[in-house]
Order: structure tokens, then C-alpha cells, then sequence
């Protein structure tokens, strides 16, 4: 089996959901260790992580190169990859770029939405683009190899930063909005840019970013892949399940309320369903990758191109993307010589 790797999950984390992704044959996952946690309660995130890592060593490790995929292969577990999905983490210091990516983070989005101190969210009524702060950080960002993610980012902040930042960026968890006019899905204006600069795009399988919601059918959504493909190459589309299993719908306040307001924000969904949809019928969890496989190969792609939908591209942009820049590397300090 090709390599099999999952761009973004949120899920509940438990030995059950290590184990089905050992089922599945799932080598590497891009998880979300943070929201609107700051810099210290992130910390805190990751010590919970290093005491699963203690306790499942035969399924999962935490990935740091593209060189632990193929660790997790050789092993036959799963390489974790830590993920932010805000910038709180980092709070308004600079210097804690370098200190999250040394702590293992991988990706960070410079918005949850919102209005952040890098960039605009996509549920402001005005995106006033990077901002000075913005441009600073993904600089540092850039530097250090710690990916850029637009994914609940609005379209001039996402456009600014395709053209600003002089390594690929991802958007690891959207789908297009001409497919599904969802405010987190993205125009063909920003998925033209996105593959133009060498960046990815994360298929998402979160039911109010598909066609048709938690009805979506397999077909609907390979479809949709198929026709990305076209658009972007078969280099730069992947799957980014955007997989959020057995998470309480409590958690849904905090991943879109955070600090920020009293009220009750319900995002995507509505008043009448405030807490997490069902997943569509087929794919329920980690053991459903191959089901995805098999609805793309049903769509006339070749094995090659499915191969690299179910992994291969996020291999090759790990490779790319998790090193510090060439040339920008920080100087040696020779006091210590």
C-alpha cells in the first residue's frame, strides 16, 4: 500500500482511534494540539502528547521530518505531527516561532476565523490582508520551517501571504466553494494562486464544508477531487479529514468561542445544531481511508494520482517544507565554539 497520510484531525484522542489508525494504515497525521491556548497552555497540550507517546509506543511517535513517515512504515506506526490552528500560541512574541517549531509544531494558521494580530478570518466583513506583524512572522516562519496554513483564513489575507512568503504554504483542511459555498471553502481565484506557488490543498471531510452536508455521498466528493485535480495538478491536492471523532459537543465552544466573546458563536452550523454533525456514512473514522481510494480510482484517476491524494504529496511538501529555509539558517554562535 502507497503511503497514507491525513493533512488535519481534531479528534478525541484515545488508544481506540491510535489503534484504527494502525487499522487503516494511516502512516501520518497532522493533529491539532492548540486553538486559542497561549503559549503556556500549549505547552501543556504537548505534555499531554509526550505521556501518550509513553504509553502507545508501538503506535504511535511524534514526527518531526518527512524521515519519520518512513520511520512509521519501516515500524508499522503512526507519525504524529503537531499543528496550531491559531497563533495565540505564539502570542504577540516572535521569538516563540522558533520555540514552538524546536516543541515539534509543524503548521500554524495565522487565523481561527477571526481577526488575529497576522492576518483577517473568514468570518470578518473586511479583509484588510497581512498585516505588519504578519509579515514579520511568516518570515520567521519561513526561517524556521513552520508551515503557513490559510485554512479558516480570509481571500486577500490568503492571497497576500501565497504572494509574500517564499515557501509553499498549505491550506490543510478546505474544499472548493464553487463545489460548496461554505465562508471556510476556497475560490478558484485562491486555488489557482495556492497551486501557482507550490502550495497544498487538504481535502476537507467535515460535513458543513461538503456538498450536501453529512449526506454527501463518496461519489459527490471524489468527484469534487477529481475536478480539483484538474484544476490544481495531481501534485498539490491531498486529504485533510478535518476528522473530529468522539469529541463532546462542548468542545465546539471553545474551538469557536475561545476567549473572545460570551455568546455562543455556531460558526458553520446553525442555532438548530450547535454541536459537531455527522460524519458521512462512509468515512467514520481512520479505518475508512481505503474507501476514499477506492471512490478516486472509480473517477478514472491513475495509481499514481491516488497515491498521491492518499499521501504521497503531503510526503513530498513535509520534505519541502519542515527544514529550515536554505541560505536563512540561523548564525552559528561561535562564543560557544
Amino acid at each position: 500500500m502507497s503511503v497514507r497520510i491525513d493533512g488535519l484531525q481534531y479528534a478525541n484522542w484515545s488508544e481506540k482511534i491510535f489503534r484504527q489508525m494502525r487499522d487503516g494504515g494511516v502512516d501520518a497525521v497532522h493533529v491539532t494540539i492548540t486553538y486559542h491556548e497561549n503559549f503556556r497552555e500549549t505547552v501543556l497540550n504537548i505534555e499531554r502528547w509526550n505521556r501518550w507517546f509513553e504509553q502507545f509506543p508501538d503506535l504511535i511517535f511524534q514526527g518531526r521530518t518527512a524521515a519519520d513517515v518512513a520511520l512509521a512504515r519501516e515500524t508499522g506506526r503512526t507519525a504524529i505531527f503537531f499543528g496550531s490552528q491559531n497563533p495565540s500560541c505564539m502570542e504577540d512574541d516572535i521569538g516563540l516561532v522558533e520555540v514552538l517549531h524546536t516543541l515539534g509544531l509543524r503548521f500554524m494558521q495565522l487565523t481561527y476565523n477571526n481577526q488575529s494580530l497576522l492576518a483577517t478570518g473568514c468570518y470578518e466583513d473586511e479583509d484588510t490582508g497581512l498585516t505588519r506583524m504578519g509579515r514579520e512572522v511568516v518570515a520567521e516562519m519561513n526561517r524556521v520551517g513552520l508551515v503557513v496554513d490559510m485554512s479558516h483564513s480570509g481571500e486577500r489575507s490568503t492571497l497576500d501571504v501565497i504572494e509574500f512568503s517564499s515557501r509553499p504554504i498549505a491550506i490543510t483542511h478546505a474544499n472548493p466553494a464553487n463545489w460548496h459555498p461554505a465562508l471556510r471553502n476556497k475560490s478558484d481565484r485562491v486555488l489557482a494562486a495556492l497551486a501557482a506557488s507550490g502550495g497544498m490543498l487538504g481535502l476537507s471531510l467535515y460535513p458543513h464544508h461538503l456538498q450536501g452536508g453529512s449526506g454527501c455521498t463518496l461519489e459527490a466528493f471524489c468527484a469534487m477531487a477529481a475536478r480539483t485535480v484538474e484544476v490544481m495538478g495531481p501534485d498539490r491536492v491531498a486529504i485533510g479529514s478535518d476528522l473530529c471523532q468522539d469529541q463532546p459537543d462542548s468542545v465546539v465552544e471553545w474551538m469557536r468561542v475561545g476567549r473572545w466573546t460570551k455568546r455562543i458563536d455556531y460558526g458553520e452550523g446553525s442555532a438548530a445544531a450547535p454541536g459537531f454533525p455527522p460524519m458521512p456514512s462512509w468515512f467514520r473514522d481512520n479505518r475508512d481511508f481505503s474507501r476514499i481510494a477506492e471512490g478516486l480510482r472509480a473517477t478514472g484517476m491513475s495509481e499514481s494520482e491516488v497515491a498521491g491524494l492518499m499521501g504521497g504529496n503531503w510526503l513530498r511538501f513535509f520534505e519541502e517544507s519542515f527544514g529550515a529555509q536554505p541560505g536563512k539558517a540561523k548564525p552559528a554562535n561561535r562564543a560557544a565554539e
